[in-house]
């Protein structure tokens, strides 16, 4: 079986994966779609903003379920690392079930939803949830669907901005792809403390760099999924440690449950799950551009291969001292983890694209049962 290029449309659309390859192609077009788009709403956004994220009393939550919720993650912790606000990540998942953990009806906090529909129940509940239960509450919605829940039940209140994401970004298919990076970019972009202008420069330079990486790395993911793997376990820490758990949940998706995938970081994965190893597993190391990080990863790397249990063992990163002749690495600019992340997440996307169609699924719906659905349906939102 030989590997489907994705540009090949033609052949996508019989593998009926023809969505999923497309917005998986698109993304470093997308991203320089969104620096323009942000050029022109950042005064309405900085005017929504103010100076709360000086004030140490504000809370900012970054939220969403799923994917949606991994882009929260990978983005927290560095906006709070730069402001004096308390900034953290919280799933609606989570946030719905104890929200006496994270809110403060006398704390004023900035909910921050990314949705790609904007209309999954969880979104639009945690919306009312803050409106119920925090006297300052204000809203944030980066979403891709101008006609999702979100953005229309934000439509011209005080308390709401509307940031929507370029429109081909609200894919079609069932796995978030382009519409994750580009809102994970465009939250990267509005919160962090570097001057505007480098923010939008940061924004080019991974659309650039994700450019290099799929022209590159396309082929050789492809090959890679074509291997009959029965376990995917992606490693990667700080930021990256969610872009794990995404990459993970990507496989999960696409190959309906038939590979099993695992996250963790390369500390954690001694702990115990180290033991999920064998012949017939591959292993892919995230890299981080910090170097303290990159010693803990070389370290693991190093010792997985000598183990020899793990099927494969590779990384992908930003730099070439790896060691290994399975290794992907690109010259990156001395950007943030953070930036980085939808880089290196393109990768497994590829991967588990490939790998759902060499399994004779289609990626564009490989639920066709209606067991999991693109947005998903049957929460009920009980009242505390």
């Amino acid at each position: 079986m030989d590997v489907t290029p994705l540009s090949d449309s033609s052949a996508w659309q019989r593998l009926g994966g023809a969505d999923t390859a497309a917005e998986i192609a698109q993304q470093p077009a997308l991203w320089d779609r969104l620096a323009a788009d942000l050029a022109q709403a950042h005064e309405r956004v900085q005017a929504f903003l103010g100076d709360r994220l000086n004030d140490p009393r504000q809370r900012v939550l970054f939220t969403g379920a799923g994917s949606s919720g991994f882009i929260a993650d990978m983005v927290a912790d560095r906006i709070n690392a730069q402001w004096p606000a308390d900034v953290r990540a919280v799933h609606t998942t989570s946030l719905l079930t104890h929200p006496a953990l994270y809110l403060q009806r006398d704390r004023p906090t900035l909910l921050v939803s990314f949705g790609r529909s904007g209309s999954s129940p969880e979104s639009v509940a945690a919306v009312e949830l803050l409106r119920a239960q925090v006297d300052d509450a204000r809203f944030l919605d980066i979403t891709c669907n101008p006609e999702g829940e979100l953005a229309r039940r934000g439509k011209g209140r005080e308390d709401t901005c509307t940031l929507l994401m370029p429109a081909a970004s609200c894919d079609r298919a069932f796995a978030m792809t382009s519409s994750l990076s580009c809102m994970l970019l465009a939250a990267l972009a509005v919160f962090d403390a570097a001057p505007w202008e480098q923010r939008l420069e940061h924004l080019r330079q991974a659309a650039a760099l994700a450019r290099e990486g799929l022209a590159q790395w396309s082929q050789a993911a492809g090959a890679l999924a074509l291997r009959p793997f029965q376990r995917v376990i992606y490693l990667a820490s700080g930021p990256l440690e969610a872009l794990a758990r995404e990459a993970a949940l990507k496989v999960l998706e696409l190959t309906a449950g038939q590979v099993l995938a695992l996250a963790n970081t390369p500390l954690g994965f001694r702990h115990g799950p180290k033991s999920t190893l064998d012949g017939a597993t591959l292993v892919v190391v995230m890299r981080s551009n910090h170097a303290l990080a990159r010693r803990y990863e070389h370290d693991l790397l190093d010792e997985l291969r000598r183990d020899g249990v793990a099927g494969q063992v590779l990384a992908i990163g930003p730099h070439s001292d790896i060691g290994g002749g399975d290794d992907y690495s690109l010259r990156a600019p001395p950007l943030d983890d953070s930036w980085l992340a939808p880089v290196w997440l393109t990768f497994a996307q590829v991967f588990a694209l490939q790998r759902s169609a060499a399994l004779g699924l289609t990626p564009d719906n490989p639920f066709p049962d209606g067991t999991v659905n693109r947005v998903v349906k049957g929460v009920t939102i009980h009242q505390g």
